[in-house]
């Protein structure tokens, strides 16, 4: 994975062993954890653009991707996304 930074892509396998390359939205950093919010690009049923959320961390090589843990975790990511929308 190169750099996580917003307009960045990243490929990863999904558990049906499928190669997905994604377009990071917003890279949020708080003071213990790191965050991306991306796409694969795929839409909901109602249309929209399907995005996820992720916690990541730094390893020797590359960067790997956690679930979010809390539900602390996800309204504070909503926070923001919901301030980044009304500001654009």
């Amino acid at each position: 994975m190169n750099e996580l930074t917003k307009g960045s892509k990243f490929t990863y396998i999904d558990s049906n062993n499928k190669t997905k390359e994604c377009d990071i939205l917003c890279d949020l950093e708080t003071n213990d954890k790191n965050y991306i919010v991306y796409t694969d690009n795929s839409k909901c049923e109602d249309g929209s653009t399907k995005l996820y959320a992720a916690s990541y961390i730094f390893n020797e090589d590359d960067r790997v991707l956690n679930n979010i843990e809390t539900e602390e975790e996800w309204k504070m990511i909503e926070a923001i996304l919901s301030y980044l929308t009304r500001k654009n």
